[in-house]
């Protein structure tokens, strides 16, 4: 079974041109876009917000063993995700 990446290996990519240079997606994005991306930035850092105690409490019920955990849940999700890496 070959993996993607040998499968990747295997193509060209359509984001360079016959000369080896970038094609025009690849250009730099302009000003307008970096100053989207700061605002965007800044809400993140506003909204991230998160209860430090609930935190703490996980962390010592994983430390301690008494955190409860779904066997079956985790390996669907591994499932899940395998399937979401092989397209």
């Amino acid at each position: 079974m070959r993996s993607n990446l040998d499968k990747l290996n295997g193509q060209k990519t359509a984001n360079v041109t016959q000369d080896g240079k970038p094609a025009p997606a690849d250009k730099p994005s302009s000003g307008a876009d970096s100053v989207s991306l700061s605002n965007l930035e800044q809400k993140v850092k506003e909204q991230a917000s998160f209860d430090r105690a609930k935190v703490e409490s996980i962390k010592e019920a994983i430390r301690s063993g008494n955190y409860p955990l779904d066997p079956r849940r985790i390996a669907e999700n591994f499932v899940s995700l395998e399937r979401m890496i092989e397209g």
